[in-house]
């Protein structure tokens, strides 16, 4: 399957973005998926992640509230919807698949991914 993440961008803080990500040549509903981000000089973290029965999230503790994760099966998208951004949010924000069996399977690290897409910049301005 090839990832394609989009929608990142310069936004002030407190404001709002959505990043989507794209799958082709397979589907979500037989992945978990996740998002991950890097910033500058830091190593890449996990943001969020969803089962592939699209029932069971996990969001890291900083962005628990303001982040949310859901799948679109007709689109074959997952998507990440990020409110009262923070500067701290600044960074290239990847999306990751696995393929799995488990509906309830979540994987929270990035070696469990097998597939990524290309990073997609999220600025947050003070």
């Amino acid at each position: 399957v090839q990832l394609q993440a989009s929608g990142g961008g310069l936004v002030q803080a407190g404001g709002s973005l959505s990043l989507s990500c794209a799958a082709s040549g397979g589907s979500f509903s037989s992945y978990a998926v996740g998002w991950f981000r890097q910033a500058p000089g830091k190593e890449r973290e996990l943001v969020g992640s969803i089962s592939r029965s699209g029932r069971i999230t996990y969001y890291t503790d900083s962005v628990k509230g303001r982040f949310g994760i859901s799948i679109d099966n007709a689109k074959n998208t997952v998507s990440l919807q990020m409110n009262s951004l923070k500067p701290e949010d600044t960074a290239v924000y990847y999306c990751a698949a696995l393929p799995t069996a488990s509906q309830r399977h979540l994987p929270k690290t990035a070696g469990e991914y097998r597939y990524w897409g290309q990073g997609t910049q999220v600025t947050v301005s003070s």
